[in-house]
C-alpha cells in the first residue's frame, strides 16, 4: 500500500534535526494518518523503534506502576517484552493511543531530562484529555496538530509536485488568470476533493480505483466510528446531546442564516444545556467553530461573542456523507456543490483556513444585511473573505472596504468558481486557491 505524503513529514524531519528536541505529542481525530506517518518516519530514522499501543495492548498501562522516571518505564517495558531493544541515541519510543493512558504524559519531562531516547506520543481525542496532559508535562513537550488531508496533500497523492503548488501561488501573487486548461483541471480536482474529503482511507481508495466506488461506505463507517467514540469517551456528559449536536450540523448549515440555533436540535433547547457538548466535539477534533465578531476590527482574539457562532465539520467529505441519498447522487454524479445554499463551499473554505493555521471568525451586523463569512489578518490589516456560490456582486465586502468605520480593512478576498481577478480592492480567486490564502497574504 503506497504511503501518502503528508505535511507532518517535513515537521518530523525538522524535529529530529533539533538538538534540543523535546518529546512530541501528535494530536488529531482518529483515522487522519497519525500512526502511519509516525511509523514511516520512525523506520527511516531510527535503528530501534519501540512502539506501544495502549488500546491494542492494555497490559502496557502497568509500565507507570513504579513511577514515571525513564529508567522505571524502560525497565517495565523490558520486563513485559524482553525483545524490545533500547539503543541509546538511536531509539524512538512511540506511545500510541495515549488517550487510554493520559498519565503517561507525566513521564515526558523525565525522558527529556534523561536524554537517551526520543519519544513521540499520539492518540485520538487528545484534546479531551489535554488539560491533564498539559499539567503533567508543561514545558517538556512539543505539540503538533494533524488534520485530514488538505487540498495540497490531495494533489500530492495524485502525483502533482510542489512545482504545481508554487505555480498556483505565483498566479495569485501576479494576478495572472489561470489558462482554460489549468482552471478546468484544478476545478475538477477540487470538486472531487470536496466530495471525497481528506480522510486518507477514502483518498487512497480513490487514487487506486480512479472512481468514487466505495467512498461513501468508507465515509459512513468513519462517522459511525466517531459516534462510537462519543459513546465511549464522553465521560460526565450527556452522550445523547453530543450526538444530537453532531447530527444537526447539516441541517444548521442548510439554513439561510447559518448561525447555530439550539432550538433546531430540539424544541425548547437552551444554550447552557449544550455548550459543554459543543466544546467536547471541538476538543475531539470533529468540528470547527466560527465565532461572530463584536465588530470587524483588530485584534481578533477577545473581540467576539461566544454565544453567537456557526459550526462546520472538520472534513467536508464527512459532511457530505451525512446528507440524504438524493443530495449524495447529485453531488457524486453532477458535482453540484451549490445545492446546499453555499454551505458546502463555506465548510470547505473554513476547513482550508483552519488547516493552514487560522482561527475562524465571521460578522453579522444586527438589524442589517451586512454579513461576512470569514476574516483573516495580515500584520496590520483585517481581511474579510467572502465565499460565493456564484460570481455575483459582493455588497457586504464592498461596504467593509470602503466604509469609514472599518479602518482596519483595506482590501478583501472573494472566493467563487471564477478565475483570478482584482477590482475595487477585491481579489477574486477560485475556490481551489483557498488553501493558499495565508501564503498569499504573507508580506501584505
Amino acid at each position: 500500500m503506497a504511503y501518502l505524503k503528508r505535511r507532518i513529514d517535513v515537521f518530523l524531519t525538522e524535529w529530529k534535526e533539533d538538538a534540543d528536541r523535546k518529546p512530541l505529542i501528535v494530536k488529531g481525530p482518529r483515522q487522519v494518518g497519525k500512526t502511519e506517518s509516525i511509523k514511516k518516519f520512525a523506520d527511516a530514522n531510527y535503528e530501534s523503534v519501540v512502539e506501544i499501543n495502549f488500546y491494542e495492548e492494555p497490559k502496557y498501562k502497568s509500565i507507570i506502576n513504579d513511577g514515571y522516571s525513564a529508567a522505571d518505564i524502560i525497565k517495565n517495558i523490558s520486563l513485559l517484552d524482553p525483545s524490545k531493544s533500547f539503543v541509546e541515541g538511536k531509539t524512538l519510543l512511540f506511545f500510541d493511543e495515549i488517550q487510554e493512558l493520559p498519565e503517561i504524559a507525566t513521564s515526558l519531562k523525565f525522558f527529556k531530562t534523561d536524554g537517551r531516547f526520543d519519544v513521540i506520543c499520539s492518540g485520538s481525542l487528545l484534546g479531551i484529555h489535554y488539560k491533564r496532559i498539559e499539567s503533567n508535562s508543561v514545558g517538556y513537550k512539543t505539540d503538533y496538530e494533524m488534520y485530514s488531508m488538505d487540498f495540497e496533500e490531495y494533489l500530492w497523492a495524485l502525483g502533482y509536485g510542489d512545482n504545481f503548488i508554487e505555480d498556483m501561488l505565483a498566479h495569485m501573487k501576479e494576478l495572472k488568470p489561470f489558462s482554460d486548461v489549468e482552471f478546468k483541471v484544478f476545478d475538477r480536482l477540487f470538486l472531487d476533493y470536496c466530495v471525497l474529503g481528506g480522510m486518507p482511507a477514502v483518498v487512497r481508495d480513490f487514487v487506486e480505483k480512479k472512481s468514487f466506488e466505495g467512498s461513501l461506505a468508507t465515509q459512513r463507517q468513519l462517522m459511525l466510528d466517531y459516534e462510537e467514540d462519543i459513546r465511549k469517551y464522553a465521560e460526565g456528559l450527556d452522550q445523547g446531546k453530543i450526538l444530537s449536536v453532531f447530527r444537526s450540523i447539516p441541517a444548521q448549515l442548510a439554513k439561510d442564516n447559518k448561525k447555530f440555533q439550539f432550538t433546531k436540535i430540539s424544541k425548547g433547547a437552551r444554550a447552557k444545556d449544550y455548550v459543554d457538548c459543543i466544546e467536547w466535539l471541538n476538543d475531539a477534533g470533529l468540528i470547527n467553530i466560527c465565532y461572530c465578531l463584536n465588530f470587524p476590527e483588530l485584534p481578533l482574539k477577545g473581540n467576539y461573542d461566544s454565544s453567537k457562532f456557526k459550526i462546520y465539520l472538520r472534513d467536508t467529505g464527512l459532511l457530505i456523507s451525512m446528507l440524504d441519498e438524493e443530495a449524495q447522487d447529485d453531488l457524486r454524479a453532477n458535482q453540484n456543490l451549490g445545492v446546499y445554499k453555499g454551505a458546502l463551499y463555506e465548510n470547505i473554505v473554513g476547513e482550508a483556513l483552519v488547516k493552514s493555521g487560522c482561527q475562524l471568525y465571521y460578522y453579522k451586523r444586527d438589524n442589517s444585511t451586512l454579513e461576512e463569512d470569514f476574516f483573516v489578518r495580515t500584520k496590520d490589516s483585517l481581511v474579510p473573505v467572502e465565499v460565493k456560490a456564484g460570481n455575483n456582486r459582493s455588497k457586504s465586502l464592498q461596504t467593509l472596504i470602503s466604509g469609514k468605520n472599518y479602518s482596519d480593512i483595506n482590501f478583501g478576498i472573494k472566493l467563487c468558481r471564477a478565475n483570478i481577478g482584482y477590482q475595487n480592492d477585491i481579489y477574486t480567486f477560485p475556490y481551489f486557491c483557498a488553501f493558499l490564502l495565508k501564503r498569499f497574504l504573507k508580506g501584505k
